[in-house]
């Protein structure tokens, strides 16, 4: 079992996976509040009705001067340099489980690539507060272990969140848990807010 972390948390992803990390995979996972009240929510506030709940897993690339390098989202399931992976597009959170991965060769990443962010947007308009049992964790893909889980589930009038970034420094990669709240229906929305983590 990973760790659990707290917000704003930074840790080293190799010493809690227990040494040498060459690929993880970010996992994105989250249910539909009671349907009900999501269906009467959703319709008071414009978004779907139903237990329908379209969030979405995103994956930027950042290099040292903060600039943004590449995105992996539902719209560009691969990174140019082929190093992460989007595994494709959830519009229910339906299941057990992660409802959305994105994997990253750590050992490909560019070098001129200082840190990745992830961040999470409901696509369909609908805040979090019809959102129930959301989290992220980074899982070793050597062996499918848990390396560390962040509880989503703050409710609120938020329909994003920058969730977590990985980055490299003094040669090894380390996780922070931002966890800090915004809005929109993709990524490019959160951009300025994503700066000052940079």
């Amino acid at each position: 079992m990973g760790i659990n972390l707290q917000k704003g948390q930074k840790i080293s992803l190799e010493k809690e996976a227990g040494g040498g990390l060459s690929r993880i995979v970010m996992g994105l996972g989250w249910d539909a509040a009671n349907s009900k009240k999501a269906g009467l929510l959703g319709g008071l506030f414009g978004g779907g009705g139903g237990g329908s709940i379209d969030l979405d897993a995103s994956c930027l690339l950042f290099d040292e001067q903060g600039n943004q390098v590449d995105a992996v989202w539902f719209r560009q399931l691969k990174s140019k340099d082929g190093s992460i992976q989007h595994t494709g597009d959830n519009r229910t959170g339906e299941g057990e489980g992660d409802d959305e991965q994105i994997k990253v060769d750590l050992s490909a990443v560019p070098d001129a690539v200082k840190s990745l962010v992830f961040t999470v947007n409901n696509y369909t308009g609908q805040d979090f507060s019809q959102v129930e049992n959301a989290f992220c964790r980074i899982v070793n893909g050597a062996n499918n272990s848990e390396i560390a889980r962040y509880d989503l589930s703050c409710q609120g009038g938020h329909s994003a969140m920058i969730m977590a970034k990985v980055y490299r420094h003094n040669g090894e990669w380390k996780m922070h848990a931002i966890g800090e709240v915004g809005r929109g229906r993709t990524f490019e929305e959160l951009l300025p807010q994503i700066k000052p983590h940079l």
